[in-house]
């Protein structure tokens, strides 16, 4: 009958209130999650709190796998910095370090320059086209903390979409074997 066919009788089993019971919780804890990672934009001023660093161009302080905690203040960016940005027309941000910042004489606004640790040239190769500078609406937050290896969870999932159907499948299978004993 195989694993598809075991899960529906097991749903066809149980009763609507346990089925109710079990849609709830998962509206609970999919809207705690939300409001969780709201409350930190808030805090960090960020509109992502938490990266997770997908290349080794920031070896050896940061390696592949590690989450940064950001943060993003009114305070002027400076060099040494690392900032996570994005860059127009590419989804995915940018972990890298300030190596230049250019104040205009003009506006009073800074422009920065950013270089990967392990990387030959600046990122000018990176932006956009024609983009020499990042401006303060590129940046998304200032690393303030990491923590090492624990991204390595997402890098998988992404990697291997394999392994989310195999994660579902075995958080299905548990809920319901739960359920139906209790």
């Amino acid at each position: 009958m195989g694993w598809i066919g075991e899960t529906v009788d097991s749903i066809k089993s149980l009763q609507i209130r346990q089925v109710l019971t079990q849609a709830v919780s998962l509206g609970m804890i999919v809207t705690s999650a939300l409001i969780i990672w709201k409350a930190l934009m808030c805090v960090t001023g960020s509109e992502s709190p938490v990266v997770v660093v997908l290349s080794g161009s920031m070896e050896p302080g940061f390696k592949r796998g590690d989450i940064l905690f950001l943060h993003m203040s009114k305070d002027p960016i400076r060099a040494g910095e690392i900032v996570v940005f994005n860059v127009d027309g590419r989804e995915i941000p940018i972990v890298h370090r300030v190596i230049k910042v250019h104040e205009r004489q003009d506006t009073g606004e800074v422009d920065v320059l950013t270089k990967g640790d392990n990387n030959y040239g600046d990122d000018r190769l990176l932006y956009a086209h024609g983009q020499l500078w990042l401006q303060r609406h590129h940046i998304m937050g200032r690393a303030v903390g990491f923590l090492p290896y624990v991204g390595w969870v997402t890098i998988i999932m992404t990697e291997k979409p394999i392994i989310k159907v195999w994660l579902f499948k075995t958080v299905v299978w548990y809920t319901i074997k739960i359920h139906s004993a209790s």
